[in-house]
């Protein structure tokens, strides 16, 4: 898995992740791999409020009853499974290279330990102990509200997505959606396409812009526009764990 992570050109992701706050890498995932988390969630035949939570999850959210929009998600418990916890590695120190280079520029001092396992236990150390890799599934009409995945006082400001359903074929609809907020300006939107395996690494928060008068910060909000048919699964890859 490292190696599929580091194989793409990360001097291009980079820029298009200065240029737009999120970049895509294409087939990340083979249909196989896709196929065996979506079956870790449960038969799309089962009714999305009455799915059972497996022990494979800690906990399952029911969107409307939160206000979040409309769907359900579920976050794995440790241990991860094997594909799950090689892919929240594999794509940290490329991440982390890319995170230590936008807090320079925005003035921010934190800077990220060498290796995942240090930095969840900085978070662990910080209280925020729960993992927070999910997986979500979205049915005809549902959708995920505008949100940033911060979870507490540690936040590594970079994350990934990677769609397991392929459009056409399993959904409709269902984009994934990118919000830039910008000071005195009207708010920006991005619409990343994806196909079934590809992955999209996006930031979490904020990101820095060069300005007329030097570098600012622009908030970010990430969502899914609504499903116009059949079933959507996502994997959420987030690197830092939650209170």
């Amino acid at each position: 898995m490292t190696a599929r992570v580091l194989s793409p050109d990360w001097a291009a992701l980079e820029e298009e992740l200065n240029g737009f706050g999120a970049a895509r890498i294409p087939q990340l995932l083979n249909a196989r791999e896709c196929a065996a988390l979506c079956a870790m969630y449960g038969g799309t035949d089962t009714p999305l409020s009455i799915t059972p939570t497996s022990p494979l999850f800690r906990s399952r959210i029911v969107m409307a009853r939160h206000g979040f929009g409309q769907g359900e998600y579920q976050y794995f418990a440790y241990p991860l499974p094997p594909l799950v916890a090689e892919l929240r590695e594999a794509f940290y120190a490329p991440l982390r290279d890319i995170a230590h280079r936008w807090h320079a520029a925005m003035g921010i001092d934190t800077r990220y330990p060498s290796t995942h396992r240090a930095y969840l236990a900085q978070c662990h150390h910080a209280g925020q102990r729960r993992p927070t890799p999910l997986l979500l599934r979205y049915g005809a009409g549902d959708y995920n509200c505008l949100h940033q995945d911060l979870y507490g006082e540690h936040v590594f400001p970079l994350q990934v997505a990677i769609l397991l359903s392929q459009p056409g074929e399993d959904f409709t609809g269902g984009e994934f959606v990118l919000t830039e907020q910008r000071p005195r300006m009207q708010s920006r939107a991005e619409v990343v396409p994806l196909t079934r395996g590809d992955a999209v690494v996006f930031a979490v928060h904020h990101r820095p812009v060069n300005g007329t008068r030097g570098v600012y910060r622009v908030n970010l909000r990430h969502g899914v526009s609504r499903v116009r048919s059949g079933h959507r699964h996502t994997l959420g890859v987030i690197l830092h764990d939650a209170t």
